[in-house]
Formats: structure tokens, C-alpha cells, sequence
């Protein structure tokens, strides 16, 4: 008996899931995606010809266009504009630069009441933290297996 009970809470749960889970067109949701990283990609084109014809050389006017894109980023994040622009186009505001800077500033500011210490400190990594991790990880890892196969004569 507690057999079937158990198994017709677990449809009931699962009816209940079905009801509340938003449903997405994916298409739609593709394309916002594309529109809004497109967009974010656009500007820092625009930023970096715009240095360029200022009389950067390349990796000068890259320089200054990565840092504008963090900076725009971060001031959309604290006037929280760049939530919604990300909720709307989803992956698509994952653009590196701009979504990790997201990333940093977003808990940062939401922490801020907390303290210096035990609100910024402790948090403004929460959701960056993992990235810088696995990314020094994985280019050591990268670094150690190059470097053995330089020993090795592999290339």
C-alpha cells in the first residue's frame, strides 16, 4: 500500500512541475540571444574602430575597448539595467568580457549592505569564483601536458 502511495505523490509532483515550469520557445529564445550578443559584440567593434581611428595601434585600442565594455557592464549591472537586458536575452549577454564583469559586480552590489568584508569580500566571487578557478586550473593542466609532450618530442 505505501508503494502506491509513493508512486502517486511522485505523479502528483510531477503533474504539479509540469504545470509550473515556463514554458520557452527556443527559436525565439535563439534568437534573442543572437540579437543581444550580436548587439554586445557590435558595440565593442564600434569601440574598437573608434580607437583605432583615434590613432591606437591594434593592441592598444583592444585594450581600451575591453575596458570599456567591463566598465559599461558594471554601470549597467549597479543601475540594474543589465539584469533585465540579460533575463531578455539570455545566453546572449554571457559574452565573456561583459557577463563575467556581470558576474563579479552583481554580487558586489548586492552584498554592499553586509559590510566590506563579509558582504563584498565574501561574496563578490560567489558566481566568478568558479570560473577563475577552473580556468587557472585547466591552463595548467593545459601548460603540464604541452610541457611533457615538448620533453617528449610529441611537439
Amino acid at each position: 500500500m505505501k508503494e502506491k502511495e509513493k508512486e502517486r505523490k511522485q505523479q502528483e509532483y510531477n503533474e504539479y512541475v509540469k504545470q509550473v515550469t515556463p514554458t520557452r520557445n527556443l527559436a525565439l529564445s535563439m534568437g534573442r540571444a543572437f540579437l543581444v550578443g550580436g548587439g554586445i559584440c557590435v558595440v565593442g567593434q564600434a569601440i574598437l574602430n573608434v580607437a583605432k581611428n583615434m590613432g591606437m595601434d591594434k593592441e592598444m585600442a583592444g585594450s581600451w575597448c575591453s575596458l570599456s565594455l567591463i566598465f559599461l557592464s558594471i554601470l549597467l549591472t549597479g543601475l540594474n539595467i543589465y539584469p533585465s537586458f540579460a533575463k531578455w536575452g539570455g545566453a546572449g549577454a554571457l559574452v565573456p568580457i561583459t557577463g563575467f564583469a556581470n558576474s563579479v559586480a552583481a554580487p558586489a552590489i548586492e552584498f554592499k549592505k553586509e559590510g566590506q568584508v563579509f558582504g563584498i569580500g565574501a561574496k563578490i566571487f560567489t558566481i566568478a569564483g568558479p570560473v577563475i578557478l577552473y580556468g587557472i586550473f585547466s591552463s595548467w593542466l593545459l601548460g603540464a601536458c604541452y610541457w611533457i609532450g615538448k620533453l617528449m618530442g610529441v611537439f
